[in-house]
């Protein structure tokens, strides 16, 4: 029984004052944050399936970042000690959706919030973002950006790539922009690469059959333009 007592009582670590009750309330609401931010993920992600390892990390996250902040406090040995660990740790990762930063923010912010005892305004910044982030999907906000796409041109040696799609660029889409030219095949070839915006309803397979008439019948690759950082 004085056991058990003793779990609820204080326990001062190098000036720091711990509960039992505290480091539960800290955990569990971090972890409430950390779910409530994977759902909303899961609803506005771009993804065909979500990646559940990401998933599961967002869950995780808070309620890490909630201990550790707990344990650390306002001592600065351990302070230095958790940036030396940390910066031992190589994250290794493939680009993705600029946007699920923001999600990893969101939950490290939701974690600090937890773990320095402010539930009530860790709850309402988790909910109030996470509702933005909903309603900003809903309403496909900047949808528009998201009709740009890349085309990739094949063309021979002796055609002169500039001019070459104008009118078919002024027919088919509202806005294109050269982004970059190279030689291919020992030089014999050029791969020209277009920034576009196509035309709504139009007919993709046209257009693409309309090019391939200007290079030749060569290689025409029209794709989605990439939208993590760096790409």
């Amino acid at each position: 029984m004085e056991a058990l007592t003793n779990l609820f009582n204080q326990t001062v670590i190098d000036g720091t004052s711990i509960t039992f009750i505290s480091a539960c309330a800290t955990l569990f609401s971090a972890i409430i944050f950390g779910l409530i931010i994977s759902v909303t993920y899961m609803i506005t992600t771009n993804e065909v399936v979500p990646n559940r390892n990401f998933v599961m990390s967002l869950v995780l996250i808070p309620a890490v970042m909630g201990l550790v902040i707990l344990l650390v406090g306002n001592n600065l040995v351990r302070v230095f000690s958790l940036a030396g660990t940390v910066s031992l740790i190589r994250y290794r990762s493939v680009p993705g959706d600029p946007k699920d930063i923001a999600y990893i923010l969101l939950c490290a912010a939701a974690g600090l919030a937890a773990g320095i005892g402010f539930y009530l305004y860790g709850a309402l910044g988790v909910v109030l973002l996470c509702v933005l982030m909903i309603l900003l999907n809903k309403f496909n906000f900047a949808s528009s950006f998201e009709t740009q796409k890349i085309l990739k041109v094949t063309i021979p040696e002796d055609l002169d790539y500039q001019g070459l799609l104008d009118d078919l660029f002024k027919e088919y889409t509202t806005a294109s922009v050269m982004s970059r030219v190279r030689t291919t095949d020992l030089g014999s070839l050029y791969e020209v690469m277009y920034s576009i915006k196509m035309k709504k309803d139009v007919n993709e397979k046209d257009f693409i059959d309309a090019v391939r008439c200007r290079n030749g019948n060569l290689t025409v690759t029209l794709a989605l333009a990439p939208t993590e950082y760096g790409a």
